[in-house]
């Protein structure tokens, strides 16, 4: 069984009637139905819970940790930021969703300013596989459409990514990293453009596919309980 905590702001459900129609339940729940199955188990926490719902404990059991933000990514107090970093460093991975490029903890393990240009007009999405053979595309076919989605653009600012799985392709002509991996020391990261609250994105079973892939592709392969600098007062050989 692989433990996944999802955690979503829950901000725009309940202050934007458009958004609630779409997730009644918050974001965080449309995921939870969406991804839990026979060999994955969905916890979810949100903005509103204590220091986010998110404590050492909860780090510990949860393999893979989603992650989904937007307009409260400044509400997120520093000292959880950084717990989830270091827990991403040893060992747990994480998936970010659309607006994350900007949350705490990507900043964080980016190093950048993780910046993009957008705009939204609503625009309909190919989002191209561009790596066929990776464990994240498997069963999408050459792409998935989306009807319309909010519109990100390049220069994106984020180191090189390791892997380049998905490309971004949009009505208005703009392109975009759409599906990028890291490895950051014990740890996996995947950052997915599609997203916006305000398009059923994650009902679509392709996209909620790619998650899934993405979950089983982000989930540890071995952890450590603390980061290490240790002093090596001999050396291996005389």
């Amino acid at each position: 069984m692989i433990n996944v905590t999802v955690f979503n702001e829950f901000k725009h459900e309940k202050e934007v009637d458009a958004v609630k129609a779409i997730y009644p339940d918050g974001i965080h729940n449309a995921l939870k139905r969406g991804l839990e199955d026979e060999a994955v188990s969905v916890k979810t926490v949100t903005l509103d819970d204590e220091n986010c719902g998110i404590t050492d404990e909860l780090l510990e059991n949860t393999d893979v940790f989603i992650w989904w933000g937007h307009m409260a990514h400044h509400l997120v107090p520093d000292e959880i930021a950084e717990k989830v970093k270091n827990a991403v460093l040893k060992g747990m991975g994480i998936i970010f969703l659309h607006s994350s490029h900007h949350s705490k903890p990507f900043k964080l393990l980016m190093g950048t300013s993780c910046n993009l240009t957008w705009r939204e007009d609503g625009d309909r999405e190919l989002v191209w596989v561009c790596n066929p053979s990776h464990p994240i595309a498997q069963g999408i076919g050459r792409f998935i459409h989306l009807e319309h989605e909010e519109t990100y653009g390049e220069p994106f600012g984020i180191p090189e990514p390791d892997e380049l799985v998905f490309i971004g392709n949009f009505e208005g002509g703009e392109v975009f990293r759409a599906g990028c991996c890291w490895r950051k020391e014990y740890g996996k990261v995947f950052y997915f453009q599609p997203g916006h609250e305000t398009f059923p994105i994650f009902h679509n079973r392709q996209i909620l596919k790619v998650i899934k892939n993405a979950i089983h592709w982000a989930k540890p392969g071995y952890r450590v309980s603390e980061l290490e600098c240790p002093h090596v007062k001999k050396p291996l050989e005389d």
